[in-house]
């Protein structure tokens, strides 16, 4: 019974880790999923909370399955991971029966279930609870609480400041389908031979003798067309089929048209600024991307893109606020948040494959790249601001351009620039992993006695 129990620390405690790391690694995704729930559940007036518990859960995740591993504590762990367990069990069969969220999120993006297959995850993992929960007064240690208590206080605050530091800039490892070095267009694509959705359809008719109406598949509607009068079609989704991994990027501009096509048949570089809330994103961050909008006008190779999901009222408003001279295009929430996980973001795409995302406090502005960026700006278009005006009003101002540059100019500079920031950050989490070492370390040089 005693290694039953070790082994059934070990899996509960391994997919612990993985699941609070993978929350960790990407904070807004717990975010966004708390925020769904709490829609969901009608309980909108707690979003405020998204963060601080996607950040909180992570944290609590990992810290548990380092706890039931290491052998911390084990009645009091028994007891809180039996507690934690049975709510999430009953969540996620609620969630199984219901389907008011599509995804529990309990992997993040790591690892996508469906609701039934979640709580027949959490039905297998109660089993080693209920090993452990019920033999916790047979399994005990006799540390040092003291000790043992400041080792996973320690352990907390690290983990806290790794999610922290994630959620500051981008996610360390990108789980989504909109990663570095990504090729768009393929993974938009259906291949050949794979499932497809399938719809059972069903005809409505109206008797016109009884004046009731009667559903009728598609195979046997009534021929009779003096009795039976057509009223309606109805198709429910029976079978979901392939689903490619980009499966809902779209940009369209004011006029309705999509310009996913356009950047990504692009053989210059297209700059994405990326905002899912206008009134939530930084409004500096806003106001530097003016700079790069300007860019598109002086370089050949260049175009800049900014696109919400705000409403248009919002975006009009917004940008008189902050005197943006750039034209916002329309893009669906929820692929705005995956593409990249900050407000306002930035991805440069080429030939359709994403060279490049950043965080807007890791975006360099263009003087930080040329000092005299600036200059040349303000010197070539001040003479030239109300014809500028004129041929904007006119509807011709996307084809004003002086294609005095070329954006190869400034990508050398650009990616020194990103690799520098990814020196800086990489110091930064090296520290914050090491004093998780350290904590570790010091637990087994005081190995606590079964």
């Amino acid at each position: 019974m005693k290694y039953i129990r070790l082994i059934s620390r070990l899996i509960v405690g391994i997919v612990f880790i993985f699941s609070g790391f993978v929350k960790a690694v990407d904070p807004l995704g717990s975010a966004y999923k708390f925020a769904d729930y709490f829609t969901a559940f009608k309980l909108g007036f707690l979003e405020f909370l998204a963060l601080p518990l996607g950040i909180f859960l992570s944290a609590f995740e990992l810290i548990l399955g380092l706890t039931l591993i290491l052998g911390y504590r084990r009645k009091a762990i028994f007891q809180i991971l039996m507690w934690f367990m049975s709510f999430f069990t009953l969540l996620t069969f609620i969630l199984a029966l219901f389907n008011p969220v599509t995804d529990c999120g309990c992997f993040g993006d790591a690892l996508i279930l469906t609701n039934w297959q979640t709580f027949f995850k959490n039905v297998v993992l109660m089993v080693f609870v209920l090993i452990l929960y019920f033999g916790r007064n047979s399994d005990y240690n006799s540390g040092l609480p003291v000790r043992e208590w400041m080792v996973v206080g320690s352990l907390f605050l690290f983990t806290s400041l790794f999610s922290f530091w994630n959620y500051r800039h981008l996610p360390l490892i990108d789980f989504r389908s909109f990663d570095v070095g990504t090729v768009i267009r393929a993974e938009m694509e259906i291949p050949d031979g794979v499932p497809v959705d399938e719809y059972e359809t069903k005809l409505i008719y109206r008797n016109q003798e009884t004046g009731k109406t009667s559903s009728f598949s598609m195979e046997d509607y009534p021929k009779d067309t003096l009795q039976w009068e057509f009223v309606d079609s109805e198709s429910k989704l029976v079978k979901r089929g392939y689903e490619p991994p980009i499966h809902d990027f779209a940009i369209m501009d004011p006029y309705g048209f999509d310009l996913v096509d356009e950047i990504l048949s692009d053989g210059g570089y297209s700059l994405v600024m990326v905002s899912h809330n206008l009134a939530a994103a930084d409004q500096e961050a806003l106001s530097h991307a003016l700079e790069w909008s300007q860019l598109e006008i002086f370089a050949s190779d260049f175009s800049f893109y900014a696109v919400t999901s705000s409403s248009s009222a919002e975006v009009e408003s917004i940008s008189e606020e902050l005197g943006l001279a750039y034209e916002f295009m329309a893009g669906d929430e929820i692929m705005l948040k995956t593409i990249v996980r900050s407000n306002p973001g930035f991805m440069l795409v080429k030939n359709g494959i994403i060279l490049g995302k950043w965080a807007y406090r890791d975006f360099p502005l263009l003087e930080q790249l040329d000092p005299h960026w600036s200059e040349l700006i303000g010197n070539a278009s001040a003479p030239l601001d109300e014809e500028a005006q004129m041929l904007k009003d006119a509807g011709a101002y996307e084809e004003f351009s002086f294609d005095m540059v070329e954006f190869d100019h400034f990508i050398p500079e650009l990616l020194l620039n990103e690799g520098a920031r990814k020196r800086e950050n990489g110091v930064s989490l090296a520290f914050i992993m090491t004093l998780m070492m350290v904590v570790l370390l010091s637990a087994y040089i005081s190995p606590v006695k079964a």
